[in-house]
């Protein structure tokens, strides 16, 4: 494969990004048509998959596991910023938004991205090889920060219903940003090798002769900042299609809770489209850094920047879980406990997985 700029340059990963900041210029705080919503999402479409490129291709440029931790961050800013911008538009109906996103990140990243790589890995190569140690370490910390961050909040008694109050709110927030740093550092500089791919005979994958033919710095650098016009317009085109979402839902009588799921399946397309790609090459580690380095990153990221922005909002923050998504999040930990320890996986664990993902879809639009 050419990774040189003019080839770059020729494709259309290139151009839509510039598209969709242009529409986004001409569409920015006004109600849009039916023809522009349709045209609005279709470019947003378009936006994630070119994205997903960009960021593949500075992770060839910095190799793994860096290469999985910029999708996860990147994508993550998108879920962000459109939880923040949604929670100020959306009046008492947004208190609940940033809990359902990312309560259907965890749930699509631990179940949908982890059972559909290891189905496709094990379908592919007969089995599902991965490094216990690392991803061990990933599902532990995705468990706290769900734990302390969606569970407690049901608890506490500061405050009526399932708020944190301020000082709990803040220490949430601290909390999920110290184990998210200490994470990233495990993953980048202290046990790099826990999260590099294996090979089938559990020897770690050379880092440097996996990203050997990458592409150069120029290159890189000019998919980084296509990387970022992608992730403008895609945050700014879905922030103007929302209301499209939303009356949708409203008119199916479809639950609230309906407009986090689509945001977190709009936002996590890229990672699942990259995870299924790394799988087939018989890269599962890879897939699994993407899956729960983004669970991750949603509650480490997510919950401090809606705890800021709770502080400017006039409506209350309600992250409590309610008992039917406490039973999926524990059936999800001790489930993916079992899929972990033992680094390698069949069908029927990839199958069990996505089965519970099935489950949580349909108490969500049925609760």
């Amino acid at each position: 494969m050419t990774w040189g700029p003019r080839t770059l340059a020729a494709q259309w990963t290139t151009a839509v990004p510039v598209l969709a900041v242009v529409l986004l210029i001409f569409t920015w705080g006004r109600s849009l048509a039916p023809l522009l919503v349709g045209l609005a999402s279709v470019v947003l479409a378009v936006s994630v998959l070119a994205a997903v490129h960009h960021a593949e291709v500075v992770a060839h440029r910095v190799g793994e596991p860096f290469g999985s931790l910029v999708l996860a961050v990147a994508v993550t800013i998108i879920e962000v910023a459109l939880i923040v911008t949604l929670m100020a538009d959306g009046g008492p109906k947004g208190a609940t938004l940033a809990r359902d996103t990312v309560f259907a990140a965890v749930m699509i990243t631990c179940n949908g991205i982890v059972g559909i790589s290891l189905l496709a890995a094990s379908l592919r190569h007969r089995v599902a090889v991965f490094n216990p140690e690392g991803t061990g370490a990933a599902l532990a910390t995705v468990a706290t920060l769900a734990t302390l961050s969606l569970v407690l909040p049901k608890f506490t008694t500061s405050r009526s219903g399932a708020e944190f109050s301020t000082v709990q709110l803040i220490f949430a927030a601290l909390a999920s940003l110290v184990l998210y740093g200490l994470f990233v550092a495990t993953q980048t500089v202290r046990h790099r090798n826990y999260f590099l791919p294996l090979t089938r005979h559990g020897e770690v994958v050379d880092p440097e002769k996996e990203y050997a033919e990458g592409p150069g710095r120029r290159t890189a650098l000019l998919s980084l900042a296509l990387l970022g016009l992608a992730l403008i317009g895609v945050v700014g085109l879905a922030k103007g299609v929302s209301p499209a979402i939303e009356s949708g839902i409203r008119a199916a009588d479809l639950p609230q809770a309906v407009v986090g799921v689509v945001i977190a399946l709009l936002v996590l397309l890229p990672e699942t489209i990259a995870a299924v790609r790394a799988a087939r090459r018989d890269r599962v580690q890879i897939s699994l850094n993407l899956g729960y380095g983004s669970a991750m990153a949603s509650i480490g990221l997510t919950i401090p920047a809606v705890a800021v922005a709770s502080f400017w909002l006039s409506d209350p923050l309600v992250l409590g879980l309610n008992s039917t998504h406490m039973v999926l999040l524990l059936l999800t930990v001790s489930v993916g406990t079992l899929t972990v320890v033992p680094g390698r996986a069949t069908p029927l664990q990839g199958g069990v997985h996505l089965v519970i993902l099935a489950a949580y879809l349909q108490f969500a639009l049925t609760p």
